[in-house]
C-alpha cells in the first residue's frame, strides 16, 4: 500500500537506525504536518516477558495526568438505585438483561463496560462478544463494582486499562497530536513509570526491550528504552537552554 506525501515527509525525518530520547521523539511528532483530523499519539512497548506463564502477564490501570483527549462512551450493567447513580455520573447507556440482549444483537457503541457484581450473570453470557474487544468487566480493573458512579467518572476522565498481548506487547494512547508538547511528555512519563512499577517479580532479563511512539497516520519513532527517569526534567532543561 502506497503512503501519502505527509507520511513520506514525516518518515524522511526519522532515522530508523537510532533511538531517540522521549522529548526528542515527541517534539518530532509535534512538528509533523497535521492530518485532516486530530490524530491519537500512541506508545507501544515490547517487553521481555514470557506471557505463557501467568506470573509474567502484565495487567492494570492508570490515569494519565492530562487524559487521552478521547471522548469515552460508557455502558453500565446495573439496576435500581445503582442504575440511577450511573446515569447521574454520565453513563451513555445503562441496562441489565435488556442491555445484554442489545449487545448480543450487535450493539457495540461503547468503549468501556462497567457492571455491579450482581449483574455478572448477565455479563458472563457476553464473554465471546466483549472478551475479544477487551471490554469484559473485571474486578481487578475496577469495572466490577457497586461504586458505579466513581467507575463511570474515572472512565470518562480517561482511565486506561493495559495488558500484555500474546507477543508481550503493551499498546496505549498517550494523548492527541493537538496536545501541548509538555502534556504529551508528562503523559508518556506517567505511562513509563507505571510500566516499570508493574514489572512482574518473575520477569527475567531485560524488561523493556523496545519502545515505539507513533500517531494514527504517522511513522514509528524508536525511543531509547533506557530513558525511563528524568523525562520531564529533560524537557525543562531543553526549554531553559533556548535563548529568550
Amino acid at each position: 500500500m502506497a503512503h501519502g506525501k505527509k507520511y513520506r515527509d514525516a518518515r524522511s525525518q526519522v532515522d530508523r537506525e537510532r533511538t531517540y530520547s522521549p522529548v526528542e521523539a515527541l517534539g518530532m511528532i509535534k512538528g509533523f504536518e497535521d492530518a485532516k483530523f486530530d490524530e491519537t499519539v500512541e506508545a507501544h512497548f515490547r517487553l521481555g516477558l514470557n506471557v505463557r506463564h501467568a506470573e509474567q502477564q502484565l495487567r492494570g490501570t492508570l490515569m494519565l495526568p492530562h487524559g487521552t483527549g478521547k471522548e469515552v462512551r460508557v455502558a453500565v450493567f446495573a439496576e435500581g438505585e445503582k442504575a440511577k447513580e450511573a446515569e447521574a455520573a454520565g453513563a451513555d447507556v445503562v441496562g441489565s438483561a435488556d442491555l445484554a440482549k442489545r449487545i448480543e444483537e450487535g450493539f457495540t457503541e461503547f468503549d468501556v463496560a462497567i457492571a455491579t457484581p450482581d449483574q455478572m450473570g448477565n455479563v458472563g453470557k457476553l464473554g465471546r462478544v466483549l472478551g475479544p474487544r477487551g471490554l469484559m468487566p473485571n474486578p481487578k480493573t475496577g469495572t466490577v463494582t457497586f461504586d458505579v458512579a466513581k467507575a463511570v467518572r474515572d472512565a470518562k476522565a480517561g482511565k486506561l486499562e493495559y495488558r500484555t498481548d500474546r507477543g508481550a506487547n503493551v499498546h496505549l494512547p498517550i494523548g492527541k497530536k493537538s496536545f501541548g508538547e509538555r502534556q504529551l511528555v508528562e503523559n508518556y512519563a506517567a505511562l513509563v513509570e507505571e510500566i516499570v512499577r508493574a514489572k512482574p517479580a518473575a520477569a527475567k532479563g531485560r524488561y523493556i526491550r523496545q519502545i515505539t511512539i507513533t500517531t494514527t497516520m504517522g511513522p514509528g519513532i524508536h525511543i531509547d528504552p533506557s530513558k525511563i527517569r528524568g523525562i520531564v526534567e529533560e524537557l525543562e532543561e531543553q526549554a531553559e537552554a533556548v535563548p529568550a
